[in-house]
Parts: C-alpha cells; structure tokens; sequence
C-alpha cells in the first residue's frame, strides 16, 4: 500500500482522504500548524505543525506522498507544498472519480479536483489548484499556481487566471476576461471586466469592494 501524510486538519482532508485510499494510499498522519485544529478523523491524531513534521520525518520514508488539504489561501497551500517537496516528500494528485478532466487539459503537480469538478479542453493549471465540489473552469483557460474554485464557482472559456486567485461559491467569471494574482471573487459575484491584482470582488455585476494589502497573508 502507497503511504502519505495530510497537510490540513479541517473540512477539505475529510474530502481528500476517502479519494486517497480510494487510489491505494494509507494515510500515516494528519499535520496542522494551528495547535487549536482537532483531527477530523478518530483513528488518525494530529500531530503538530512544522517541528513535529520534522521529528516524524525519518518513519515516513522514502516513498511517502503528501496533499496540502488548504482550503482558504492558495499561497499557504503552495508555500506548504513546497516545504513538504523539499522535505523529500512528493506531492499527490488529488482527483474524485465523479470529476471531469478533459484528456487535453494539463495541470502542474499537487491538485485537488474534487467530486463534479470540470476541467474542460486545453485548459492550463498551475501547481497545487484546488477544484471544489461541482466547480468548473470551461476552454482554453489559463490558470496560475494556488488557484482555488470554491463549491458551484464557473469559470467561463479562455480566461487568464494568475497565482492564490480564489472564486467564491457559485460566483460567475464571464469569458476572455483576466483576473490578476492574489484577487478575490466574492460568493455569488457575477464578473464581467477584468480583475485587477489583489483586488476584493463582490455584487453582480462585481465590484471592488476592497484590495488586500499581498504581506499581509490570510
């Protein structure tokens, strides 16, 4: 059996891992770096941040993957994954069995497609997306690293997407628009120009409501 380890102890490692075991991994541990995170599963603790992944490290050998279970921020997600490649640790793609992924989109290493999640043709991901349920990112998109649909988010055709963008629920990208890095689309948004980066969308059609200061994080 394929061994791995999860990175994220809230609601999106109870999606990943019934996908995992499903694809023959064991799931050795659960790593949270927020010490008030408890376990969302009975038979696997977690086990600390960063520190303790560095004390478990040997027992997990050589041929262990890993998933960064991050929902809410995409450069944690991929500032994690990276920390966890250079570990030794390779990064698992992540995709349900109900998702579709056309044979001609491409997508870079650690993605999470999750159940009804479309990724339509010749659309581009970048590392470490995360698709969540019933999310669809249609033709001839460009999407760059840490991207994150939020459950019911559509993403029209030939959309140019950069890095840690993130589209809230059931939130509407109309086509051949371009979104900058690190912006914001807010849930139910409806998004008819171009996104500055950085920037805090809502309301339809969207707006700018406000625009993230990118050293802050969260």
């Amino acid at each position: 059996m394929k061994k791995c380890v999860i990175w994220g102890g809230k609601g999106l490692a109870k999606m990943v891992r019934p996908i995992l075991e499903r694809d023959g991994y064991k799931v050795l541990a659960i790593f949270d770096s927020d010490p008030a995170v408890q376990s969302p599963f009975s038979d696997i603790p977690i086990s600390g941040g960063w520190k303790e992944f560095l004390q478990q490290r040997p027992r997990l050998g050589d041929e262990c993957g890993f998933v960064a279970a991050i929902g809410a921020n995409g450069k944690d997600r991929c500032d994690i994954s990276q920390k966890l490649s250079k570990s030794g640790l390779h990064p698992i793609n992540v995709i349900h069995e109900t998702a579709y992924v056309s044979a001609t989109a491409s997508f870079g290493e650690g993605i999470l497609v999750m159940p009804m999640a479309v990724i339509c043709e010749t659309t581009r991901l970048g590392a470490y997306c995360l698709l969540n349920t019933n999310s669809s990112v249609d033709h001839g998109c460009s999407i760059g690293d840490g991207f994150h649909a939020m459950p019911g988010a559509t993403i029209a055709g030939e959309i140019i997407v950069g890095d840690y963008v993130s589209i809230g629920s059931n939130a509407t990208v109309l086509p051949r628009l371009r979104i900058g890095n690190g912006a914001t689309i807010g849930a139910g948004a409806v998004v008819t120009k171009d996104v500055s980066a950085n920037c805090v969308m809502v309301g339809n059609p969207a707006r700018m409501m406000t625009k993230r200061d990118p050293e802050a994080g969260g």
